[in-house]
């Protein structure tokens, strides 16, 4: 582990006790009292495997799929009919992989889900660009579709050849849009990619707001140990003026910061799965948060099905967290949005932010990192890209170990992070 993860978490947590994850599981999940919650489902399947790509995928297979889908939608139901009445939750976000393959299965899937769940504020879908046809997206619309996000990662040959891509049409990806009406269209690109300028990727924002897009998120390139990756990661300065420039030209323009990666060109438009105080997660390798604890599914697609055909869940690893320890998960993920509210806080924990961490957020207003208005602590520029570099260090060493380890053991027996 870095060290410089390791000096940070046993700072901000006041031990040196590790986060350390088990193979132990519940099955019953104590959600129904928990605020805020989203959901998330993981579809694990693509065409063709990115070198670049980290999550839990593999080639598609028809039936595969359905049986995947089958045990999926098992799960929902061996998770929500424990509880007596219906739920109400923020969102739903279906990720991947690439969860447009099994567009014509989508619409069981949120049947199942709406059984136990009131979903409030919309449903999101992320699509591989060849996914962007008049079929697909008819289906997603049909099922209650309300947001997409478009995996375009770059619309410059010499950067899709870089990330093993296909050349894409624009005015292809145009055409089909225009015909629908998505609350939001967001479009995802990689940034920090060799030799990348920033007229570069100025280009890709401008023709992303131009074919329909009204949110972009711009993601910096990381390379994970366990990818196959061969791309080589850019230079700390040049990334950082790579990002503010970026942040500059985007605020020019009008446009909304929505988190430390994403703008939007209108109000309601958003897509984040990332940014919620508590989530349930379905599917492999699919994550689940509640108030003091947090669970990840087995990353193997085959045990994953097994677990539930036996009606069990599939859950490989869980901790549970102390207080300290899910405040600074907690304060970590509220920050990709910029914005830190002290009242939310307090409302959370039942404690004022400034009792538990006045010392460091005093600190990192004098740093420059954090300007703080009505209660509500802002990144400056300077914050956000030391953010963006911190959780460089935090990905490799908490994600990279995870993961790595994972996919190697369905269900190994114990994670010291």
């Amino acid at each position: 582990m870095s060290i410089i993860t390791k000096l940070t978490a046993m700072w901000l947590t006041r031990s040196i006790k590790p986060f350390t994850f088990k193979s132990e599981y519940e099955e019953r999940l104590l959600f129904s009292e928990c605020k805020n919650l989203g959901l998330y489902v993981h579809i694990p399947f693509c065409k063709s495997i990115c070198d670049f790509c980290p999550y839990c995928k593999e080639i598609y297979a028809k039936e595969k799929c359905d049986r995947y889908i089958d045990a999926l939608i098992k799960e929902i139901h061996l998770v929500g009919g424990k509880t007596p009445y219906k739920k109400e939750v923020t969102s739903l976000y279906f990720g991947g992989g690439t969860p447009a393959l099994a567009a014509e299965r989508i619409k069981d899937i949120i049947n199942a889900l709406e059984q136990y769940f009131i979903i409030t504020d919309g449903i999101g879908i992320e699509l591989h660009p060849e996914n962007v046809t008049v079929e697909t997206l008819r289906l997603l619309k049909d099922a209650g579709i309300s947001k997409i996000s478009i995996g375009i990662q770059s619309f410059d040959s010499k950067y899709q050849s870089v990330l093993g891509r296909k050349t894409l049409s624009p005015a292809k990806i145009k055409t089909v849009l225009s015909r629908f009406n998505f609350e939001t269209v967001s479009m995802d690109f990689i940034f920090a990619l060799p030799n990348q300028t920033f007229e570069d990727l100025q280009a890709d924002i401008d023709t992303a707001f131009a074919i329909g897009a009204n949110h972009i998120a711009m993601y910096p390139f990381i390379d994970f140990n366990f990818t196959a990756s061969k791309v080589n990661a850019m230079p700390k300065n040049q990334k950082r003026a790579l990002l503010d420039s970026i942040t500059n030209y985007c605020i020019d323009k009008g446009y909304k910061r929505n988190s430390i990666w994403t703008f939007s060109s209108q109000n309601n438009a958003n897509y984040s799965s990332m940014t919620r105080d508590n989530f349930l997660g379905f599917g492999c390798s699919a994550t689940t948060l509640l108030y003091d604890s947090f669970k990840i599914n087995t990353f193997s697609v085959e045990e994953y099905c097994k677990r539930i055909e036996d009606c069990k869940l599939p859950t490989s690893l869980t901790i549970k967290f102390t207080k300290r320890q899910r405040m600074i998960y907690y304060l970590f993920w509220t920050a990709y949005s910029t914005k830190i509210s002290k009242k939310d806080f307090e409302d959370f924990f039942g404690v004022p932010l400034k009792k538990m961490y006045g010392k460091e957020f005093f600190i990192a207003e004098k740093l420059g990192f954090i300007n703080c208005e009505n209660g509500v602590y802002t990144m400056t520029l300077k914050g956000a890209f030391y953010y963006h570099y911190y959780e460089n260090f935090y990905t490799l060493s908490y994600i990279d170990k995870m993961w790595g380890i994972m996919r190697k053991n369905a269900f190994p027996k114990e994670i010291k992070l």
